[in-house]
C-alpha cells in the first residue's frame, strides 16, 4: 500500500513509519516538525540523541535499501497544499498522527490551550474535508487516547468506543441503541481528541469515510526491531514534565538518583501499552478496515493497567530508587479504578509485551545509558490544571526541597 504517515516525525510515528516500511508498504511522512519547535520553546531535548528527518531517512534507505519520503507540510494551516497534496500522491492509507499529544503541555497556559485546539481540532477536520473533496477512497487511522473516556470509576468495563443503552420512547417502549461511550475529558489535550470522535461520526455517516480510531494508552518503551537496527534511527525519549510519560519520569528520576515523584495519592490508574505492540497494532488496523459506509471502528489500543503508585513501586524494586508523594498538579479524582476491554486487537492475534518483562531493560538500555544527556531542571511535572491548583502546588515545602538549585 501506499500510506500517507501524519506527524511520522513523532514519537509514535517514526517507529510506525519504520515499521510499515519494513513490511514493504510506500511511505510518505508528512509532518511540520512542530514537535522538535516544542522542544526549542521548553529548553529540553530528547535524552536519545535525535538526527535531522531528512538524515534519519537516509540512514534507513542506507541500512533497508527502503526509501522514506518526507514532505515539509503544515496540515492545520495549509489545507489548500495538504489537498494539492493527497491530489498528487492519492494514498490507499492516511495513519493520522499529527496533533499536539501532551495534557500537561496543553494545560501550560491560555496560549497552549489555544494552540492545542487550533492545531488538533484543524488537522484533523482538514483531512477528512481533503478526502471527501478529493474523492480519494483512504482509510484513515487515527491516534486517539483513552482518556477520552474519563478516570472515573463506573464499576464496569470500557467498551470499546461503543456504549449500548435502552431509551424509553414516548409510547413507553424501550428501544435499543449503540452510542459513542459518554466523553469526560481530563485536560485540553483529551477534549480535542473527544471533538475528533464527533468529526469521525459525522463525515463517515455523511460522507461514507471509512475510519479506525485507536483509543490508545500510555506507550512505554523506546526501541522497536527496526529502531534497533541503527543508533540513528533510534526514537525519541522524552523525560520532562510536560511530555514525559509517567513511566519516562520515574525511569530517569532513578537513573539520576532522584526520588520517583508520585502526585497525590498515585491511586490513579492509567493504561500501558509498549510502542512495539502500539504499531502492531497500527498493522492490524489498516489490515482491517471498515467498509464504506460502516461507522467508525474504534479499537481501545492499550495491554495492561497500573496504579502511579504499584508502578512508582515496580521502578524502585528494579532500581532501589526513593519513592516521593507530592501534591498533584491535576484536576482528577485521587483514586480511581479502569478496567477496559480489549478484544479486538487481541482476537486479531497481538501477543503484548508486558512491563514486568520490559521494564529493566528500559532502565539499562535508554535511561542509564543516557542519563549524562539529562537535564534535572526540566524532570518535575509543573504545568497545573488550574490557578487554585498552581498556588497550592508552588506553596508546598516538599516540592521546593524536590527542586534542583538554580
Amino acid at each position: 500500500m501506499k500510506i500517507a504517515i501524519l506527524g511520522g516525525d513523532g514519537f509514535v510515528g517514526w517507529p510506525t513509519s519504520l515499521h510499515l516500511s519494513s513490511l514493504g508498504h510506500e511511505i510518505h511522512i508528512v509532518d511540520n516538525l512542530s514537535r522538535r519547535w516544542i522542544d526549542t520553546e521548553l529548553g529540553v531535548q530528547s535524552l536519545t540523541p535525535m538526527d535531522s528527518i531528512q538524515e534519519r531517512c537516509r540512514i534507513w534507505r542506507e541500512v533497508t535499501g527502503r526509501r522514506l519520503s518526507f514532505h515539509f507540510l503544515d496540515i492545520a494551516k495549509e489545507y489548500d497544499r495538504f489537498k494539492a497534496w493527497l491530489e498528487e500522491h492519492r494514498p490507499d492509507a492516511v495513519i493520522h498522527f499529527a496533533e499536539q499529544r501532551a495534557a500537561p503541555y496543553s494545560m501550560k497556559s491560555d496560549r497552549h490551550k489555544v494552540y492545542t485546539v487550533n492545531n488538533n481540532v484543524n488537522a484533523t477536520h482538514n483531512v477528512l474535508a481533503a478526502l471527501v473533496e478529493t474523492g480519494i477512497d483512504a482509510h484513515l487511522v487515527h491516534l486517539g487516547t483513552m482518556g477520552v473516556y474519563g478516570y472515573s470509576t463506573i464499576g464496569a468495563a470500557i467498551p470499546e468506543g461503543y456504549l449500548p443503552v435502552g431509551i424509553e420512547t414516548l409510547g413507553g417502549e424501550t428501544v435499543q441503541q449503540e452510542i459513542l461511550y459518554p466523553t469526560r475529558p481530563g485536560s485540553v489535550y483529551h477534549m480535542t481528541k473527544s471533538l475528533d470522535q464527533i468529526l469521525f461520526q459525522f463525515y463517515a455517516q455523511n460522507d461514507g469515510l471509512r475510519i479506525t480510531d485507536l483509543h490508545q494508552g500510555i506507550v512505554w518503551g523506546t526501541h522497536t526491531e527496526q529502531t534497533r537496527l541503527h543508533p540513528q534511527l533510534v526514537n525519541r525519549f522524552d523525560y520532562d514534565g510536560d511530555y514525559g510519560t509517567v513511566l519516562n519520569r520515574f525511569l530517569i528520576q532513578a537513573a539520576i538518583g532522584y526520588p520517583l515523584t508520585v502526585h497525590g495519592t498515585g491511586g490513579q490508574t492509567r493504561a500501558f501499552i509498549h510502542i512495539q505492540d502500539s504499531v502492531r497494532c497500527i498493522e492490524l488496523a489498516l489490515g482491517d478496515a471498515p467498509k464504506q459506509g460502516e461507522r467508525v471502528r474504534i479499537f481501545n489500543q492499550m495491554t495492561e493497567t497500573h496504579r502511579v503508585r504499584d508502578l512508582a513501586n515496580l521502578v524502585a524494586r528494579l532500581t532501589g530508587a526513593e519513592v516521593a508523594f507530592l501534591p498533584n498538579p491535576r484536576k482528577e479524582a485521587e483514586e480511581n479504578d479502569l478496567i477496559v476491554q480489549n478484544d479486538q486487537f487481541l482476537a486479531l492475534g497481538l501477543d503484548p509485551i508486558r512491563l514486568q518483562d520490559g521494564l529493566l531493560a528500559e532502565v539499562v538500555d535508554v535511561a542509564k545509558k543516557f542519563a549524562h544527556r539529562i537535564d534535572r531542571s526540566r524532570v518535575p511535572a509543573v504545568s497545573a490544571w488550574t490557578k487554585d491548583i498552581a498556588a497550592r502546588v508552588d506553596r508546598d515545602p516538599e516540592r521546593k526541597a524536590l527542586r534542583p538549585a538554580s
